[in-house]
């Protein structure tokens, strides 16, 4: 049976429970264990898929087509675990499966209350996951902050699995603030005791405390902190602020971490260390031999959490070659109107990420075009292959019209159009080209060179696809389709000819990136930036 860590959070969002949940995974693996996570999200949304990415970052997509939260993006690129769409509980999925539960009659005769009805089912999506996954530890984490009303249905459903299942077999690991108030140069940990208690007033006492602070924890302030909130000293864990995410497991195993959970789970397991993480990871992150820098032209560049996995992605690149990378973030409509000098001027590298509507379009038009006419390192990703193909029809092959139907659609060369399948769709969640699809990939390419094999599996999400009407007439133009879903004869990936690198794929090779395995294509792709201009 899998022992439980239920992670929460108390003062403010943005704590970083999603990376805590994350670098506990990964020290747990370290010790020979395995692991699973998931995360439980309060919003009454089903799943994130029709949000905003101002509204909420990125969606991740799982390799089974669920749209799920961004820190289900975290947990894979930190620990070996693959998630699912059962890994992402949500709101809106608890009360929908309780909701057709009552209309089938499955309670018949019954009252449907929050209390049992709503936690049982959240209990019971929780120890799915954990029994299909035949799992040594399941790690929980709860999003929100303690005392939001949202939260309060799967605070008492732990409350009630770590009542049930006893003390060695669940804990609470709590995330909190410990604020240092410059103009009186103090830590102040009066938050984390009202964080604290707000837990202990709806049942749940922590085992652990997570305080994200600054600045180191003093002994006396340790002390303050386990005598106000019923832990013992040891159990009052320093979260510093570091450089890098891929830093915080060193920094819980200093902090003796993964021993204290083993001992309240009353776990063995060899206590190994984290040397290769440490070697292949964190020394090319804090010391890597040369620079680069990459554009991402984008249209949410203002929220950094909206394009995610793309700059972790990057970062993963840069480790597999020794670089550190150096992002510029660019927004696709400042560099309309011929602005583009302006914002691209000495990129070594530009990427073009996903994304939905019209605005700031043209903007990504001309950066694929700067791209490919100064012979700058290009990668496309879903939107940003569409993007490169529509400059291409327009100023190689002089279809000055062409564009997509999903911004033009009385465009006379839609030369990127809606699925076939999705044409008589209605509703919006949930029914785009999702999850892992075959590719099949062209050898003596660009493609083919960066994987190294003929047969990949990939990640989509999109409605819109190329137009194999006009394959043939890009093709004779310098045009090369190099990955093909064979299955149903759509394109996957294009690149140019008599260009140093440049490589468009309709799904996100992002998504399967690893800080210790970067993705093939972001590996190369930093490579080839490596070389321009040098």
């Amino acid at each position: 049976m899998s022992k439980f860590i239920f992670i929460t959070g108390g003062v403010v969002s943005s704590l970083g429970k999603g990376i805590a949940a994350a670098s506990i995974g990964r020290l747990l693996e370290a010790r020979g264990l395995k692991t699973t996570l998931i995360k439980c999200d309060p919003y009454l949304n089903v799943d994130p898929g029709t949000m905003n990415p101002y509204q909420h970052g990125e969606v991740y997509v799982t390799e089974d087509g669920a749209e799920t939260d961004l820190d289900l993006g975290h947990y894979e690129r930190f620990t070996n675990a693959q998630v699912t769409k059962d890994s992402n509980i949500t709101t809106g999925k608890i009360y929908y499966s309780v909701i057709n539960k009552e209309r089938r009659g499955d309670y018949l005769g019954k009252t449907v209350q929050i209390i049992p009805h709503i936690t049982d089912e959240i209990k019971s999506s929780i120890k799915k996951v954990a029994r299909e996954r035949d799992v040594d530890v399941t790690i929980v984490e709860i999003g929100g902050t303690v005392g939001d009303i949202e939260s309060l249905p799967f605070l008492e459903a732990i409350r009630q699995m770590r009542w049930e299942l006893g003390e060695s077999y669940a804990i609470n690991i709590h995330v909190t603030l410990l604020p240092y108030i410059k103009s009186a140069g103090e830590q102040k940990t009066k938050p984390t005791q009202h964080s604290v208690g707000r837990l202990r007033e709806i049942g749940i006492i922590p085992d652990i405390l997570l305080c994200r602070t600054e600045r180191p924890i003093v002994k006396e302030q340790r002390e303050k902190i386990a005598l106000f909130c019923n832990v013992d000293t040891g159990s009052v864990i320093e979260a510093v602020d570091v450089k890098y995410i891929y830093e915080v497991p060193l920094l819980f195993k200093k902090e003796g971490l993964d021993d204290l959970i083993l001992k309240k789970l009353n776990l063995k397991s060899e206590d190994k260390d984290l040397e290769e993480w440490t070697n292949f990871v964190i020394k090319r992150i804090r010391n890597p031999g040369r620079d680069v820098k990459i554009s991402v032209v984008g249209k949410y560049i203002s929220l950094p959490d909206a394009y995610k996995s793309i700059y972790e992605a990057l970062v993963h690149g840069g480790i597999a070659n020794d670089a550190r990378v150096i992002i510029n973030r660019v927004d696709s409509e400042e560099i309309e109107n011929g602005r583009i000098e302006k914002y691209l001027k000495g990129s070594q590298g530009i990427l073009i990420p996903g994304g939905f509507g019209s605005r700031g379009i043209e903007g990504k038009i001309d950066a694929a075009r700067y791209a490919r006419e100064h012979n700058i390192p290009f990668l496309g990703i879903c939107l940003g292959m569409q993007i490169a193909t529509i400059e291409f029809t327009r100023n190689v092959c002089a279809l000055k019209k062409a564009n997509s139907t999903e911004f033009d659609k009385d465009t006379p060369n839609p030369v990127i159009s809606l699925l076939e399948e999705q044409k008589d769709i209605k509703q919006m969640g949930a029914t785009m080209r999702l999850g892992a699809y075959p590719c099949k990939v062209v050898k003596n390419s660009k493609s083919f060179q960066a994987y190294k094999k003929e047969n990949v599996v990939e990640r989509h999400r999109h409605r819109y696809e190329f137009n194999n009407r006009y394959r043939k007439s890009l093709e004779k133009k310098g045009l090369i389709f190099s990955g093909i879903n064979t299955q149903d004869d759509l394109v996957e990936i294009i690149e140019l000819k008599n260009h140093p690198w440049f490589v468009a794929c309709q799904f996100h090779p992002e998504f399967k990136s690893k800080p210790d395995r970067a993705h093939p294509f972001f590996r190369n792709f930093i490579a080839a930036s490596l070389e321009h201009n040098r």
